[in-house]
This record gives structure tokens, sequence and C-alpha cells, in this order.
């Protein structure tokens, strides 16, 4: 046998080796979809082989079917992979709407309705309006281009969509490397609270090491995908947008930038995307004698490469998401660390937290096809949208003080429980941590250790607000001064003042400000009246409060984008001016807001990041997200006014 013979036989036997392994390691849900895509048989779907119902956000790894059950369908998965590999074809590639609906209930033992199952054909790769690969070269005016601004998740996702339509474009990127806020937050502990395999594009399938991947495989993730994309040459990083403002005359933006030389240009793209994200700009409180502090003082997303807090004292102001991850992650190291709270927060079960995933399990998601993505589609559903009817306050409910309905009453009272077992012995430190509000009321958090880290002796919760920083330590309402070596603001971001890290002029010099003051707000959350031939990614009303991964959502808004500039030019047949009407717009926010009414975060009492002062819900949305794909899935061009150039002139213009 020849040399080359040998090595295809021998790693033919390795396959065959790790995948009887990987099969007894299986997510039995997802293997079941595999296995009608690859035999075309629908009888997997039969009553005998329906799965169980997850219970909470677990993976339901055996389904709830008997040994006899998982055998069968182990042994079946194994015969129709080995002829898989042999032939590389599936007997069902592209399922239809129903059947899908039928697949993703018998995998999850819930109804399915076909409307939700079209956002899963899109994930699987069967909607050709989500595919990045374009038949037709369009026909563009020589002058045309694009400026994004921010080279994040979003961004990075909005130019791999631009580059595969042929669009001139230039991304503009304040750091030195793609990844937005995985590129700047590098304090202990940083990872996602979503699933990695959800966490992803859907076009760049990844072999994560963890369930939850912590910021450095993030990163490393965006920088493959931008290298596999060759999109290095169109970024402009260490680039800084200081403003933009549209020329009503010419129908195009000035983009005025400035790199870190301090050098400044001017672009003058003809649509301007912003891609900066909702959570970009930190918070800084106003607390007295902030500036005096002699210790090392930053916000949390500016953590010092350098810094080492073995052995400090280390003071923490707030206790949201990025301080629940930094305090389990030091606790161990510090010589003590204060947590200045204000207000309490709910977190679920964490049971991945830090898990690696095994290399069986690493083998299904690369090697078995349509495995990982059907693996993300019931993480899709799990995490997605299952809460979002136990969100809507009940008017006749009798117990408003503590929660919003009979479900929503049911999990807090599971999440006490939890609390409870995780404080052990410590139940006096229960009044601590035991939020005072309905859970969901704010985002709901993950717990990554951080009921038993505040159970440690050289952890303190502190509940008094703040009254000032000394040189050496912080003062509390109560006259207390505690000691600190390093004081972190684990204080958040603006998502409130929705692009607030630039100046923003529309249509005749209109500042996006002005236009926001009573608060921010958009069509669809990409496009606002006044603001010709601009788009956001994750504007307003878009972030998930009720669970989900923003990843999905950029790509339907991408698509979106792309679509409609498309058609645009289509229509035009040449350079255009394009507007939201005013009417569509302001119809789509009484919607939004009347939507918001009926959730819990606008319940009495309730205060989180979602509202501004004036009490309006500015960064989440009131939507499935199913509900929302299908919004955005219509792409409907009579929603914007389009205007060839060489026909602009004030009856053209909306007012």
């Amino acid at each position: 046998m020849a040399d080359g013979q040998q090595m295809v036989s021998e790693a033919t036997r390795n396959w065959d080796r790790d995948l009887t392994e990987a099969l007894e390691h299986a997510n039995l849900p997802t293997l079941l979809m595999v296995l009608v895509h690859l035999t075309g048989d629908v009888s997997w779907l039969s009553p005998r082989y329906r799965c169980t119902k997850p219970r909470g956000l677990e993976d339901n790894d055996s389904g709830g079917l008997s040994d006899e059950v998982q055998r069968e369908i182990r042994t079946a998965a194994r015969a129709a992979l080995l002829e898989w590999r042999d032939r590389k074809s599936l007997a069902l590639r592209a399922p239809d709407l129903p059947l899908i609906a039928r697949m993703m209930a018998s995998s999850v033992g819930e109804e399915v309705s076909t409307d939700y199952a079209a956002m899963i054909a899109a994930g699987l790769g069967l909607d050709p309006e989500f595919r990045l690969t374009h038949g037709t070269p369009l026909d563009l005016p020589a002058d045309f281009s694009v400026v994004v601004i921010g080279a994040g998740i979003a961004g990075v996702c909005m130019a791999i969509r631009l580059k595969s339509l042929g669009i001139p474009f230039v991304v503009v990127e304040k750091n030195a490397h793609v990844g937005g806020t995985w590129y700047e937050n590098r304090y202990p502990g940083a990872g996602v609270d979503t699933p990695s395999h959800l966490y992803s594009y859907s076009f760049a399938k990844h072999d994560w090491s963890q369930y939850f991947a912590m910021r450095d495989e993030i990163e490393d993730y965006v920088e493959s995908v931008e290298a596999t994309y060759g999109l290095s040459s169109h970024i402009r990083f260490e680039t800084r947008v200081e403003s933009a403002e549209y020329d009503d005359e010419g129908a195009r933006w000035s983009v005025r930038v400035i790199d870190s030389a301090g050098q400044r240009e001017t672009l003058e793209p003809t649509v301007l995307i912003s891609a900066v994200g909702l959570l970009n700009v930190p918070k800084i409180p106003e607390i007295e004698g902030l500036d005096s502090f002699r210790g090392r003082h930053f916000h949390s997303a500016r953590w010092p490469e350098d810094l080492s807090v073995t052995g400090q004292r280390v003071a923490v102001v707030g206790n949201g998401a990025s301080a629940m991850q930094i305090v389990p992650a030091i606790a161990d190291k510090v010589a003590r660390v204060v947590v200045f709270q204000r207000s309490k927060q709910w977190a679920a079960p964490f049971e991945q937290f830090h898990q690696r995933i095994a290399d069986p399990v690493r083998f299904l998601l690369r090697e078995v096809p349509l495995y990982q993505e059907w693996y993300r589609q019931r993480l899709g559903w799990i995490f997605n949208d299952r809460i979002h009817a136990s969100l809507q306050i009940d008017p006749e409910w009798p117990h408003m003080d503590r929660s919003i309905n009979a479900r929503n009453d049911r999990h807090r009272a599971a999440f006490t429980d939890y609390i409870r077992a995780e404080l052990g012995a410590r139940q006096d430190l229960l009044d601590d941590v035991l939020p005072d509000y309905p859970p969901f009321g704010k985002r709901m958090l993950m717990d990554n250790g951080w009921y038993r880290t505040v159970t440690r002796q050289n952890v303190e919760l502190v509940n008094e607000p703040i009254v000032r920083v000394e040189p050496d330590g912080i003062v509390t309402a109560d006259g207390k001064s505690r000691p600190a070596d390093v004081l972190v603001l684990a204080t958040g971001f603006d998502a409130i003042n929705v692009l607030s890290s630039f100046q923003l002029r529309g249509r005749g010099g209109l500042a996006i400000r002005e236009v926001w003051r009573d608060g921010a707000q958009a069509y669809l959350g990409v496009a606002a009246p006044c603001f010709p031939n601009f788009f956001m990614l994750t504007g307003p009303n878009t972030a998930l409060g009720h669970g989900g991964s923003v990843v999905p959502l950029i790509e339907t808004q991408v698509r979106y984008i792309a679509g409609i500039l498309t058609q645009a030019m289509t229509r035009a047949g040449g350079r255009f001016e394009i507007e939201v009407r005013r009417d569509v717009h302001d119809d789509f926010n009484e919607k939004v807001q009347a939507a918001h009414k009926r959730m819990i975060w606008s319940h009495r009492g309730m205060s989180n990041w979602y509202r501004n002062a004036a009490g309006r819900v500015i960064a989440t949305t009131p939507f499935r997200n199913d509900d929302y794909w299908h919004m955005m899935r219509r792409t409907e061009l009579s929603d914007y006014v389009v205007t060839p150039v060489d026909k602009l002139g004030p009856a053209a213009r909306l007012t």
C-alpha cells in the first residue's frame, strides 16, 4: 500500500474511533436533528424520540430519553455518519418550514410555530437573503462609498456584508485591533454570559474551548474572522471619529477623524453606518474626592495591563455584570475586597461557568454536519424568548411588591432558594444580597460564584451610599471609612445617551442630541428621520433585556441595512438620498413604548440602565427575538423616501 493510502486509511480509522467516543457524549436532542438530515427519515420525530423540555438553561444532553432509546439513536447516527463520510451528501438538506418547526419541537419538548421556524431556517443557512454570497455585482456609481464607525462584533459583520456586495467601504476604529468591547475590557474574569456557540456569527463557526468563552478567546475569534474575510486593508485603526455632518447639497456625509498622531482628515462617504454599540462609553460616577485617591483608580473597561492586585486592598464600586465577574476572579488573591453596591442583583445558576468543552463534544461540533448549527438553534430557543411571556405585568396580580405575575413569583421563589443554598452557613448575608424587586426587572446576571464569594472572610458588601473618596479610602453615609489601595469603578456604560462618542449632525445641521433630547429612538433601531443615508447597528430599543445573544440580532440588522441599500440603488439608478419616513418611524416607536409599559422593567419602583430620567425605555427591546426578526426580514423600501441625487430639491425633501 502506498504511503498516501496508508495515511488516508489511518486518518479514517482515527475518525471512526473519535466518532464512536464522541457519540457517547452527544447532546441527543441535537443528534436527532442531524439524523433527520442524514437519513431524510421523519420517523425520528415520532413520540418515541420526543425529548423532554429543558429545565432552566440546561443543555438536557440525554433529552430525558430512556437508555434503550439513547442507544438506538447513537447506533443509527454512527451508521448514518459513516455513510455520509463516504458520500458527503445529506438526504434532507433543506426541510420546509413546517418540518423545521416539527424538528425543533421534538428537540426541545415544546410546541414551536412555523413563524419561528423561519428564523431557524436562516440560522441553518437556508435563507438566501442571509447568505454572504451575492450573485450579481451591484451597479454602483463611481463615487459611492460607505464609512462604518467601529470594528467590534457589529462593525466586522457589516464590513463582511459590504465586501460581499462589492460596495467600497472604510471602517474607522479607535483601537489598535478589532474586537470592540472584547478588546477594551481586560479585567480579571471577563467573559460572555451567553453560550459561546450562540455568541458567534452563523457564517463563521468556531471550535470553542469553553461553553461560556472568556475574553481572550472571543477577541481571538473576532480577529480570526477579520483575517479570514480579508478586512484589514479596509480598517483605519487607532483612528477616532470626532464628528459627522450631513451635506444637504451633496447628499453625502462629512466625517472628521483624527489618528493616534493627531492628524485630522475628512472622509466623505455616501452612507454612514454607526457600529459603536450601546455599551461603549464608560459611565464615571460623580463622587466627591475621586481624583484625590492616591492609589490606582479606573473604570473596569480600562483595567491596567500592568496591575497586580495580589495582597492589595481593593474597593469595587458597583455590583453589576462586570463586578460579578471581577470579584470572584480576584477574591483569592487580594488581601481584602470591599464591594459598594447601590442595588442588589438577581443572578441565575451558571452550571457551565469555566467548564471546558470535552474533546469528544468538540469533535461533534466541528466534524458532524449541521450538529453545531442545530446546537446553536436549540441554545437560541432556550436562552432567547422562553421567558418573554413571563415578563408581562399582570394588572390583577395581588403581590406587585415582589413580582409581576404568578410565573414571575415562582421564578422569585426558585432564585431565592438558590441564593440561600449558595450562602450556606452565612444566611446572615441574605438581606445583603436578596433583591427587593421582581426577577428580570434588570437583565438577569449569571452566577459565576458570586454568592459563595461574598461569604469569604476577606470580602465585604456595603449597602451604605458613598459620601466621598479620600486619598486612602472611601467614606460612606454611616461615617465609616474603609481603606483601599486600588479603586475599581464597575459602574457600567452610558447606554442611555446613544451615539454619545462623537458629534452627529443631520439635515440642516440638526444635532442628534437635540432630536433625542427626550430620549433616543429609531425605526427598528437602525434609522432616524432628519438623518439621511445614515444607519446604526444595535441602536435604541434593540438590547435584549429578556435574554439571548446580540450576535444573531446584529446579523439580522446587517442584512436589513444591506437589503435597503441594495433596493435603493436599484430604484435610484445612481447616487441617492434615503431617509426613513417620519410617520413610519413615529408609529413604530409608539408601539415600542406601549409594549414596554406592559413589561417588567416599567414596573413601579424599578430602576435600571434601560430607562432615562423621564422613565422612557431607551436601551431594550420589548419584542421577542423572532418578532423582531420578522420585522427586519420584511425589508420594505416603502418605509423610506428614496430620491435620486439629481432630483434633490426643497420639494423632494422629507420634512
